[in-house]
């Protein structure tokens, strides 16, 4: 199944959920922040957000600095 993530065409593979398409790609829960077709999504709804054909996914990985 096709879906872009970050503007960019993916193959999500087995991933089914937003949650399992993050640990797919090896994100931090703690330091990323997900919008999903438009609306930001809470880490607590990422198991049970399925993912569809074409959905748009922005994914931001949140860093300190000094």
């Amino acid at each position: 199944m096709k879906v872009f993530l970050n503007g960019a065409a993916v193959d999500c593979g087995a991933a089914r959920t937003v949650e399992e398409l993050m640990q797919k790609h090896r994100l931090s829960p703690e330091t990323t922040l997900v919008e999903h077709n438009g609306g930001a999504l809470h880490r607590r709804d990422w198991s049970a957000r399925r993912l569809q054909e074409d959905d748009r996914l922005e994914i931001l990985q949140v860093a300190a600095g000094g």
